[in-house]
C-alpha cells in the first residue's frame, strides 16, 4: 500500500489526478504540498461531467481530497 505523503513527494512537479468529495476532478502539476495534503496544483484543469474548464493555479485543501493518482 502506498502512502499518501510518501505518493505525493514522488509525484512533486509531475502531473497529478485528484478525485475530490463533490466529484470533481482536478488535473495538475504538483508544485508543493504539506503534512496536511494542502497542494498546490499549477495549470490545473477541472472536470465535472461533461464539462471541463482551465483553472490555472489552485491551493487545495486536503480534506477535500478522496483519491490520488499520477499520469
Amino acid at each position: 500500500m502506498v502512502m499518501p505523503l510518501a505518493l505525493l513527494e514522488k509525484s512533486l512537479e509531475k502531473r497529478i489526478c485528484l478525485l475530490l468529495k463533490d466529484s470533481r476532478i482536478l488535473e495538475g502539476k504538483l508544485t508543493g504540498f504539506d503534512d496536511y495534503m494542502n497542494m498546490v496544483l499549477e495549470d490545473t484543469e477541472e472536470t465535472n461531467g461533461d464539462q471541463s474548464r482551465r483553472l490555472g493555479t489552485v491551493v487545495l485543501r486536503g480534506n477535500n481530497v478522496v483519491s490520488i493518482s499520477t499520469l
